[in-house]
Parts: C-alpha cells; structure tokens; sequence
C-alpha cells in the first residue's frame, strides 16, 4: 500500500476544522466499508450455496477470484478522503 500525502489545508474543506473533517471522513469511510463488506458477503454467498462439500469450498477457483478483486479496491479511507477533496460528501449536524 503506497504512502500518500495529503495536503491538511485541502482536507477541511467545507468543515469549520480539521477534527470536523477527520470525523465526517472516518464515518464516510465506514459507511463505504459496510457497503463493500455487504456486497462482498453477497457475492461470497452465491458462490459458497453452489459447493456442498468442504473440500471444494477450500478449492474454489471462484471464491479465490473475488476475494482478489475486492482486495484490489481501494481501501475506504481513501476512497472517503477522495470523496472529501472532491467536495462530494455532504454533512450537517443532526438538530437535538
């Protein structure tokens, strides 16, 4: 996973400070993890209802196929960091 530096300046954006910022992103980032994590439990289970026997599940060339690709998705942080420079998330403070 390669370093990548980014600017403090760009990542407050619309946010009154930089805590504000982090905090918008981490929840952004987990939202992002909770759908990819959902869609990657979808597609694992088509493949696992296929195969009944142990033994092929530990050899399936299908399972071993997605689980590549989900790994070669960016990472949510920085997808919710991109979504942040972009001016792309939306946030508000809840009325209490």
């Amino acid at each position: 996973m390669p370093i990548r530096p980014v600017d403090l300046k760009d990542v407050t954006g619309d946010a009154s400070s930089l805590y504000e910022a982090i905090v918008v992103m981490s929840k952004r980032a987990r939202q992002i993890n909770d759908e990819l994590k959902q869609n990657l439990d979808m597609r694992l289970e088509e493949v696992v209802s296929q195969f009944e026997d142990e033994q092929e599940m530990t050899d399936n060339p299908d399972q071993i196929a997605i689980s590549k690709e989900f790994d070669r998705i960016p990472k949510p942080t920085f997808l919710a960091i991109d979504e942040m420079l972009d001016g792309e998330i939306d946030h508000r403070y809840r009325d209490v």
